[in-house]
């Protein structure tokens, strides 16, 4: 049990999080445990008051049924470990977060006004997988049983959309996470790259600051946080004492 543990708290902590989030909320709901409402998206309860924020959140943690809920956890956590360890762009949690609130901020409103979609995880899945495999070009994919290029594989997510019941829906949401997805793109690298302009949506600085806490270690006497290293120097006397030389001892 404790290895399951440690190899649970080894997995990246921002994909560990979520994919955790997604299997127990679909779980909750499916077997009756949770009531399914916090979980649907509809425009009109954010423009209610007090206006529901927690959809934001909450629209992206529902899965299907069935079989969806293994599968589509399993790809969230997928590519979301990909971006959070080996995308560039993501070196460092506020900017995982960043992106994530932004992809929310672009398919609520797609599907609020074009499609009426109501569970919104698949345009999330989509978006990822438009992301992660951005970086993974020239290289090669399994999807089930075929190889494909490895930036063809959100398009065959889409399109094996239409294989399954209310087939045209689903792909429509689905297309709403492309878009969202393309659009980070354009505008933190293309624009950036080729229009030789800034990143028009840089990571905001008080995530920088809310994710910038002391660090916190274990001991056997329970936890400590860790201080700040000031140029190497460390002891009970204030910084201001410190900067009056080394001192010399009386007597």
């Amino acid at each position: 049990m404790a290895d399951m543990v440690s190899v649970y708290m080894s997995t990246p902590p921002i994909a560990r999080t979520v994919a955790t989030a997604v299997f127990l909320c679909s779980v909750g709901v499916y077997t009756g445990m949770l009531n399914p409402e916090p979980f649907i998206f509809h425009y009109s309860r954010l423009t209610q008051f007090p206006p529901a924020l927690y959809l934001i959140v909450t629209s992206f943690l529902l899965t299907g049924s069935g079989m969806s809920v293994l599968f589509d956890t399993y790809f969230v956590f997928t590519y979301l470990s990909q971006l959070e360890t080996g995308n560039s762009k993501f070196s460092k949690k506020e900017d995982m977060i960043w992106y994530l609130f932004f992809l929310a901020c672009v398919i609520l409103p797609l599907n609020a006004f074009f499609t009426g979609g109501y569970l919104l995880l698949h345009a999330l899945l989509i978006a990822l997988c438009y992301t992660a495999t951005q970086d993974q070009r020239g290289m090669n994919a399994h999807f089930y049983i075929i190889t494909i290029p490895a930036q063809l594989m959100p398009y065959c997510l889409l399109l094996v959309q239409l294989l399954f019941p209310n087939g045209w829906e689903s792909l429509k949401i689905g297309l709403t996470g492309l878009i969202a997805a393309h659009l980070h793109d354009f505008l933190t690298r293309i624009y950036p790259e080729f229009g030789h302009g800034p990143n028009l949506i840089p990571t905001p600085r008080f995530l920088s600051w809310i994710m910038s806490t002391p660090a916190v270690q274990n001991t056997v006497y329970g936890q400590s946080t860790a201080p700040s290293n000031s140029g190497g120097r460390t002891g009970p006397l204030p910084d201001s004492w410190r900067t009056k030389g080394p001192g010399r001892r009386l007597g």
